[in-house]
């Protein structure tokens, strides 16, 4: 059976985001894992983030990470490192959510600034299914149960624990 390459897009640690919602992605990151499936995420060079919170839980728990880096270096935020780390050579906003969301076979949302926006709207112009966690502030909230536009393409589905979203994401690439 074929490993899911699910990517975890989320609020980066200056959006300020919760203990809960922090909760949540480790928690996401435990059942991706258990799931025998792949994590990969945005692997940040200046802080950390929900995603990469997500990557170091499902690493504990013998889950495979792929990490997308800006850039050219292997260089990333933190002591953490993903399973592969690939340096993109593109830049944030620049490139790197295209070959991040292009990595993935369906994303899942956690709360996000305009970076997760990004990769939301790119997931979507791409067919690539998104489940959007309804719990916590930020583009995942906004975008949860709505289509990006009249296309009506896909539509963002929303989930409100982490093995629903996980269980969400298999029968979503079935």
């Amino acid at each position: 059976m074929k490993k899911l390459q699910i990517g975890i897009m989320g609020s980066a640690e200056d959006l300020n985001y919760s203990k809960d919602a922090l909760m949540f992605a480790k928690e996401l990151g435990k059942e991706i894992a258990q799931s025998g499936n792949i994590l990969v995420y945005g692997a940040e060079k200046e802080y950390s983030s929900l995603s990469t919170n997500a990557a170091i839980e499902a690493s504990k728990y013998g889950g495979i990470t792929v990490g997308i880096t800006y850039g050219k270096k292997k260089d990333v935020y933190g002591e953490f490192r993903p399973t592969v780390l690939i340096p993109c050579g593109l830049e944030i906003g620049g490139g790197r959510e295209f070959t991040l969301i292009l990595s993935c076979d369906v994303i899942i949302a956690i709360g996000g600034g305009s970076g997760t926006l990004t990769e939301m709207a790119i997931a979507y112009q791409a067919n690539i299914p998104i489940i959007a966690i309804s719990n916590f502030k930020g583009w995942s909230k906004k975008m949860t149960n709505k289509y990006f536009d009249d296309r009506k393409r896909l539509k963002c589905i929303e989930a409100k624990n982490p093995k629903e979203a996980v269980n969400t994401a298999i029968k979503l690439c079935e």
